[in-house]
């Protein structure tokens, strides 16, 4: 079966019709993941989302995180995209990585959490210091709750620090970008499909 993809885009910007530089960034990685065959359903929009505090799949009236959580567990691939702020990723994917905690009870009869046998990569951009240590936070924290993650798993851009340039404005992606994009793209689809083909005992 040809595999399905679903980006986040932790941008701090609630409106969808709001420019990100986030979302450029995974439009890249789609390019690439396209040419590998790997289809990416949709982008969502955390900000514009009611997801509440908490480590459980469901913190009550209003919450937002189940629907969220059952759709990113029907997808092989997860692109996980956010900025850098402080030197570190946003502090709304730091929400939807606390909300994943609760994969750690809820595992099956041989001890699998939901997300095993699943791919994460990451999309980071900003403009200044920090894309290594976004990347490190997400994957410890995405290996942690059972994502695997593969080589060359981040597609990143940082401009001028306390610059006015961001990844959205730029007229053309730099070829570096592109080249990280098709290997993050090419090692994802591969190993995803590895796991399919032999899963995690458990």
């Amino acid at each position: 079966m040809p595999l399905t993809a679903l980006a986040l885009n932790c941008t701090l910007k609630a409106d969808a019709g709001e420019d990100s530089s986030t979302d450029a960034m995974i439009a890249v990685l789609a390019k690439a993941f396209g040419e590998k065959g790997v289809t990416l359903s949709e982008t969502v929009r955390i900000a514009a989302l009611d997801i509440k505090p908490g480590v459980t799949s469901d913190e009550g009236d209003g919450d937002a995180s189940p629907a969220l959580r059952k759709k990113i567990l029907a997808h092989d691939i997860l692109i996980f995209g956010g900025p850098i702020w402080m030197g570190q990723i946003s502090s709304v994917a730091k929400r939807v990585l606390e909300r994943m905690d609760a994969f750690l009870s809820e595992t099956d009869d041989q001890g699998r959490m939901p997300s095993y046998g699943k791919v994460a990569v990451a999309a980071i951009v900003g403009n200044e210091d920090g894309a290594h240590f976004s990347s490190a936070q997400l994957f410890q924290a995405l290996n942690d709750v059972g994502w695997t993650i593969p080589a060359v798993a981040a597609c990143y851009w940082v401009g001028e620090a306390m610059g006015s340039t961001d990844f959205k404005d730029l007229k053309e992606t730099p070829d570096m970008v592109t080249k990280t994009a098709k290997m993050v793209a090419s090692n994802a689809a591969h190993l995803t499909g590895l796991l399919q083909s032999s899963p995690y005992p458990g």
